[in-house]
């Protein structure tokens, strides 16, 4: 059944912040600072010892009350018993793998994952000799025939990046959990408000902040959320690395928590009722949503999701890509660009690049996010722009 989210409006409002004293900051203010200084070498060494656990004042770079804070906050979200921060959804992903690949290991990766994903797959495991194969996002319990004595993790997302394929998420953990092999899940789409997926059998999850979680497009941070047993491997890994967020970007993600909730479930009605209406287009030929059954996966998304984003794809009937930029390039209300998850409603045509089961869809792929301008406004844009499609203009007959 789905996550229940019932009391997660009190938690997003109180917790990260302060026990009651009188006069407090409504957000806490930014937490600047590098060194701590200590009264005795045995308080010293104290907290040096201890400086990879979380609530530990040691030296910025492990950590400040503020980040702490924040850690806390999404552990308790995500029901996880650690979650560490990191300077980006990318770091995040790169120090999950890190964790546990090794020379001579196996890693097997869902073939729809996150492009920067797939470049530090293809590009920098190889180099310290691991063996990175893609699997079938949808394989389910047939993942089991892929793992092999040396695996040491399988990384997916829920749903795909791009096409938005929805896996099945206790089949593919529970193949992992019995080779003993540790699974990572990308849970940046849903955020903890519609899924968490470490109650789906899942051993971490990672997120880029810079999307839902902030929610306004002027935060970068990622985070890596934990059971107890990878909690402590995963935490000295992002050490060792010596990454950490800002103290910037620690005080835009607390605030923009406030209001995840909130955020999440606007986003997912305004998101059903743009794909709803674009589906009703002579142009478009396919809708991909999670919550729509002409997405693959459909029945995992309701039987483990408690509702959806607002990021989806659309694919166009088969036309030159110069209709495409030409439709994109007219729309008013939607900007061009690679981040999605904020207050404002962007489009981009991509391109899937796949190699365990090549992307044969014809047409033209579109995703979309939408923000929080009003609904009815960006169905006028649309429908304004969507014309460009059908148009044989002088520069588009030339393709």
């Amino acid at each position: 059944m789905p996550q229940s989210t019932e009391n997660l409006s009190d938690d997003l409002v109180h917790l990260g912040r302060p026990a009651r004293v009188e006069g407090r900051h409504v957000n806490l203010p930014v937490e600047l600072g590098s060194t701590f200084v200590f009264d005795t070498m045995e308080a010293f060494e104290t907290a040096r010892d201890a400086r990879y656990d979380t609530g530990t004042l040691y030296y910025g770079r492990y950590g400040t009350a503020a980040s702490f804070g924040l850690e806390d906050l999404l552990a308790q979200l995500e029901g996880a018993a650690s979650v560490t921060l990191t300077s980006s959804g990318v770091a995040a992903i790169s120090s999950a793998l890190m964790a546990f690949c090794a020379s001579g290991k196996h890693l097997l990766v869902a073939d729809n994952v996150y492009g920067n994903t797939r470049a530090f797959c293809d590009s920098m495991l190889p180099r310290i000799g691991v063996k990175v194969e893609y699997f079938d996002p949808m394989a389910g319990p047939a993942l089991a025939e892929r793992i092999r004595e040396t695996t040491c993790a399988v990384m997916f997302e829920a749903p795909g990046s791009g096409t938005f394929e929805v896996p099945d998420i206790p089949a593919i953990t529970a193949v992992a959990r019995a080779a003993g092999v540790p699974s990572i899940l990308d849970g940046t789409w849903a955020t903890p408000i519609f899924c968490r997926p470490l109650t789906l059998g899942a051993d971490v999850v990672v997120a880029s902040m810079s999307k839902y979680l902030s929610g306004h497009s002027d935060c970068m941070m990622g985070m890596i959320a934990s059971t107890r047993t990878h909690a402590m491997k995963i935490r000295k890994t992002v050490g060792a690395f010596g990454d950490k967020p800002g103290a910037q970007e620690v005080f835009l993600a607390l605030r923009g928590l406030r209001t995840l909730k909130m955020r999440m479930h606007h986003f997912d009605s305004a998101g059903r009722d743009i794909a709803t209406w674009l589906s009703r287009q002579p142009q478009v030929k396919t809708i991909l949503h999670p919550a729509f059954d002409s997405c693959p996966g459909h029945e995992n998304w309701q039987r483990d999701f408690s509702g959806a984003a607002s990021l989806f794809g659309v694919v166009f009937h088969p036309c030159p890509e110069g209709r495409i930029h030409a439709f994109v390039d007219a729309l008013q209300h939607f900007g061009i660009g690679v981040s999605w998850g904020g207050y404002e409603s962007l489009a981009l045509p991509v391109q899937p690049v796949r190699t365990a089961n090549p992307w044969s869809e014809p047409g033209q792929l579109v995703r979309f996010n939408i923000g929080l301008e009003d609904v009815e406004t960006l169905k006028a844009d649309l429908a304004a722009a969507l014309p460009l499609i059908d148009t044989v203009g002088a520069p588009l007959d030339a393709q």
